[in-house]
């Protein structure tokens, strides 16, 4: 039985009809990701399924005791308790004085009946002490025990500060009142507090806004072990990929796919074009039908026409195909207006920060940009890659050492929080601003390609959505025929189709990109450098390649430090297996030294070391093997790879065991 089904579901405010004939199951453990373009109704339909809102037509079934969990976009804190909850969500353990909740006190309400638990048993405990109560509370106290011990009673503090460590917190934010949080942290806290009260079914809408890339793939490791159901609304196009294996496209029609985004992408195009050939299909064969029926309906085939005309009708009156739809796309061109010089972009000496901070965000080695390359800044949120691109700028300046520019560099800024757009101007005035020349019916016909029409264009900025005024931005940034794009964020916001338009743009761009971005899918597509901001060290770190290549790079470094602790459960528990009895002894073997028994042991545990790094390196590119995103010369590549160390890999398991064996046997002697 599914947790939720529904059939002909519909929503109208009012005249406006936001869809209708929607029909759904969600069965358990399912990962469902829904997708579609802004404002066709996805939290609409989240909202009615969570039951914060009615359905204008069909009917819901959710099955007995369900318990959802519903994480809003964003979550509005009224005395610092979320607005929007989800069914069985605990509420502020301070119901009283809502100012005092703390993040952590959040958290520890999930957990409210294993904290009665924990009273009662300390209640017990100072009952045994008492020899009148203490066989009652000692039998009492083995039964509550068993069952807090079971429930999680001992970890549910570390369940906490791993849940918290992973959504981006430190121990400093734990017991910082909610009404100190951002919009962003609180988001971050009502998710943190949703999973740790695992309910049966997660409603997540756009749950990866206010993460970095660390905690995003916190949360894809997290999503992918859950025991539970998970429809997740998002932009995301990574994450999809790593954690859902269904989507459902809403057109507003509900259309399900089997997979991951990548094959939602692929699937979609062959339905399209299947879609594309029926309708021309059938059109071709009205056409044939009318004209021969035209032509024979006076005379001696009269009856044939007749008939044939008839069977036309009804055949129309039960499957006349209507054209396939796509959704509206941006029509977004981006082209420099010269060329620039080879050399882009260097530093020397260059520390990051501001002079009243009094020490640096962080340093960068001397760096050298050349044209046509991307690099990807990456950083979690505060690092400083936004002040590093206002640098660039001389926006800000720098603590030390300097940024030279090339020659012929014409620069084009998107920024974050679209600042330099004008909230009390119009859409017509920014795009008069960038292009002083262009006549009214050009800048309306321009704004078009933007998804902005009708009297659309006469809206001020400051009344626009997120995704509006992203679309606003790269509309005058297209204007700039700038050569060198320093792109803060561009994909925030943008729903998935202007997501897409946007990628095969940028790749497609002659010039330079600097990006700062968490949209990894964008990342791996466009970057020939990865620049890392890393806050501790505080230090910006080069790799020399792409995304998949530095992720690659970065869990081999993983490995090699893994390996270079002396890790060898795995050559512990192997052993262990190999051993069930003892090893006999072969007679008349002459004993070794210590020097020589000595070298063979250490030499064994070279070879332990040597197999868990060449386990982790096979394990990593077949993580990379498995991406959808891999090209194909990079996919015969990482099949070389793989064949080598699987050999390798073999060939040290072998050496491994022998030496193993006869380590053994002169240690029995």
């Amino acid at each position: 039985m599914p947790l939720i089904s529904a059939v002909n579901l519909g929503k109208s405010y009012g005249p406006e009809d936001i869809f209708s004939g929607i029909s759904l199951s969600i069965p358990h453990r399912a990962r469902i990701g829904m997708v579609g373009a802004n404002g066709v109704g996805k939290t609409t339909l989240l909202r009615i399924l969570v039951g914060l809102e009615e359905a204008s037509s069909g009917t819901i079934h959710r099955a007995r005791n369900l318990r959802i969990g519903y994480l809003p976009q964003e979550v509005v804190a009224e005395q610092g308790e979320p607005t929007e909850a989800a069914p069985d969500a605990p509420s502020s353990p301070h119901p009283n004085k809502p100012n005092e909740s703390t993040l952590w006190f959040e958290c520890l309400a999930v957990f409210r009946d294993l904290l009665a638990q924990q009273a009662e048993l300390a209640r017990l405990e100072q009952a045994m002490s008492d020899p009148q109560q203490a066989s009652g509370a000692i039998e009492a106290y083995g039964r509550l025990q068993n069952r807090f011990d079971h429930l999680g009673g001992y970890t549910y503090e570390l369940r906490i500060r791993q849940t918290l460590t992973g959504l981006g917190f430190t121990p400093n934010d734990y017991h910082r009142p909610l009404s100190q949080l951002s919009g962003g942290q609180r988001t971050r806290g009502y998710l943190a507090r949703l999973l740790l009260s695992q309910p049966d079914l997660l409603l997540l809408d756009e749950p990866t806004n206010h993460l970095d890339i660390q905690a995003i793939e916190w949360l894809e490791a997290y999503l992918r072990d859950w025991e539970g159901a998970a429809l997740i609304v998002s932009h995301d196009r990574y994450f999809l990929d790593q954690v859902v294996n269904t989507i459902w496209e809403m057109t507003p029609a509900l259309e399900l796919y089997r997979g991951n985004y990548s094959a939602f992408l692929q699937q979609r195009a062959e339905r399209y074009q299947r879609r594309l050939e029926e309708y021309q299909a059938q059109q071709e064969f009205v056409g044939k039908e009318e004209d021969y029926i035209r032509r024979n309906l006076a005379g001696q085939n009269t009856r044939q026409a007749q008939g044939r005309r008839t069977r036309l009708e009804h055949m129309l009156e039960e499957v006349r195909l209507a054209p396939p739809k796509q959704p509206r796309r941006l029509h977004l061109r981006l082209e420099p207006a010269g060329r620039s010089g080879d050399l882009v972009l260097r530093t020397y000496g260059l520390s990051i920060g501001y002079a009243d901070e009094g020490r640096p965000l962080f340093t960068v080695p001397d760096l050298i940009l050349r044209r046509g390359e991307c690099a990807a800044i990456l950083g979690p949120n505060g690092a400083g890659k936004t002040t590093f691109l206002k640098t660039i700028l001389e926006q800000v300046p720098p603590l030390e050492g300097e940024v030279v520019l090339g020659a012929s560099l014409r620069v084009g800024y998107f920024a974050q929080a679209h600042e330099l757009l004008h909230p009390s101007w119009t859409l017509m005035d920014e795009i008069a601003a960038q292009a002083p020349r262009m006549l009214p019916a050009e800048a309306r016909n321009y704004l078009a390609k933007f998804l902005f029409t009708g009297d659309d264009v006469f809206k001020t900025v400051e009344v626009l959505s997120g995704g509006e005024r992203g679309r606003l931005a790269l509309a005058c940034l297209a204007l700039q025929g700038a050569n060198l794009l320093l792109l803060d964020e561009p994909t925030n916001q943008l729903d998935l189709p202007s997501q897409e338009v946007l990628q095969s743009i940028l790749a497609d761009f002659g010039g330079t990109i600097l990006l700062v971005s968490h949209d990894r899918y964008l990342i791996d597509a466009l970057a020939t450098q990865i620049w890392e901001v890393l806050p501790e060290e505080r230090q910006l770190r080069v790799f020399d390649g792409s995304y998949s290549e530095y992720k690659a790079s970065r869990q081999a470094e993983a490995d090699l430090a893994t390996a270079s602790t002396g890790d060898n459960s795995r050559a512990v528990e192997t052993l262990a297996r190999a051993e069930p009895q003892p090893v006999p002894i072969p007679e008349r073997r002459a004993s070794l030294s210590k020097h020589e028994l000595r070298r063979r042991q250490l030499r064994l545990e070279a070879l332990e070391v040597e197999v868990t790094a060449l386990e982790r390196q096979l394990a990593s590119v077949t993580r990379q093997l498995e991406s959808p995103s891999v090209d194909p010369a990079r996919l015969y590549k990482l099949s070389q790879d793989y064949a080598d160390l699987h050999h390798q890999l073999e060939e040290k398991i072998q050496e491994w065991e022998q030496a193993s064996e006869e380590t053994l046997q002169n240690t029995s002697e």
